[in-house]
């Protein structure tokens, strides 16, 4: 018999036992009093299977877990009865990858859409990133538009544990098609590119806030504490405290602490004469010299310095000039694909596109 559970709060040995349907004392003490068993079990949300023999007593205890979310290795703590009684051991393997597809239909909001397709937040979130410098899923995406995804999905013994990178993608909105492919040529960094080899990403985020709306822009205004005119020499994006705010490419941070009235700030140094700045931040999660990746969380929106709200204002310099964060973000479009990778890319989008068709016709085939 074997049964599969996961860890909750407050779990006791008993009460884990009991939902997987054994009746094992000596198990419970067992796992009570064991060093890798208690600090294996401590923590919510772990995946536990347990095989037991006719009598319901613990024949062999699984507990699988990650130390990061962003590492391809997996934790497994085996507990095993053998003729000299209960033994435990904890084990580090590989996780193994498999590819999964899906689509949806928007009829209210992409999110709604993406619930309805069981398609995971990080892949959605990722999907607005691949066609962000394309399509504002704000403004432009219209009620009937059409999406299909190939991801990867990583799994601890043939569980999955979480999502891995989106492979390909298809959106269809008002009467345009965007596709995107994974794409890393041997030795170079992966990128994703149109099924025509251009190029999707730039060298820097479209935005430093994912889903938030831009309240003022790079030109004079009326200062809203002093009310005089000011040259306002960055934008500002309007979002909730705690929103995360997302270094736009990579670099160093070349400051991280409070700068007067724009509260808490993180500066980034790109190279090339690129500064970036990041002000009124509730929190801050990187330090000076800490090397950061374009997309990485560095602090929170908020409202610290003189700020009449919650939001982000971001500068960006050239040379120590600034210059408007979004006519530079356009300008900066990454490199096409190599002429000498041309044919591996070829084969890839053969197969890419075979995927994505599959996964259309799942969803057409669903709607009827």
């Amino acid at each position: 018999m074997s049964r599969s559970d996961t860890t909750v709060r407050a779990d006791t040995p008993d009460k884990l036992l009991s939902r997987l349907g054994l009746a094992d004392a000596e198990a419970a003490k067992f796992l009570r009093n064991h060093p890798l068993a208690r600090q294996a079990l401590q923590q919510a949300g772990r995946s536990v299977t347990a095989e037991a023999d006719q009598h319901h007593t613990l024949s062999k205890l699984s507990v699988r877990w990650l130390k990061n979310e962003t590492d391809d290795f997996f934790q497994r703590l085996v507990v095993q009865r053998t003729p000299q009684g209960l033994q435990a051991s904890l084990e580090t393997s590989p996780m193994q990858t498999s590819v999964r597809m899906t689509s949806g239909t928007v009829l209210r909001s992409l999110y709604d859409a993406a619930d309805e397709a069981r398609l995971p937040d990080p892949v959605v979130h990722q999907l607005t990133q691949i066609f962000s410098n394309q399509i504002d899923f704000h403004r432009t995406l219209r009620k009937g538009a059409r999406f299909s995804v190939v991801y990867e999905v990583l799994e601890a013994d043939g569980e999955p544990i979480r999502t891995g990178r989106v492979l390909s993608a298809e959106l269809q909105n008002d009467n345009q098609q965007y596709q995107a492919v994974w794409f890393e040529p041997p030795g170079q960094k992966g990128n994703y590119f149109d099924m025509n080899g251009n190029s999707l990403s730039r060298s820097y985020l479209a935005s430093p806030v994912p889903f938030s709306r831009q309240t003022s822009g790079f030109a004079m205004r009326l200062h809203p504490i002093f009310k005089t005119q000011k040259a306002h020499r960055g934008v500002d994006y309007a979002a909730p405290t705690g929103t995360p705010a997302l270094v736009v490419g990579d670099g160093v941070v070349s400051f991280a602490g409070v700068q007067g009235g724009y509260g808490n700030v993180v500066e980034v140094n790109h190279g090339s004469g690129h500064r970036t700045l990041y002000a009124h931040l509730s929190r801050i999660h990187v330090r000076a010299g800490q090397s950061v990746q374009k997309g990485q969380k560095i602090g929170a929106v908020g409202s610290t310095g003189w700020s009449t709200g919650p939001h982000l204002h971001f500068e960006f310099l050239v040379n120590g000039e600034h210059v408007d964060p979004l006519k530079i973000i356009q300008q900066a479009r990454d490199k096409s694909i190599d002429p000498s990778a041309l044919a591996q890319f070829k084969a890839l989008t053969s197969e890419s596109r075979s995927q994505l068709l599959a996964a259309a016709q799942m969803r057409d085939s669903g709607s009827q």
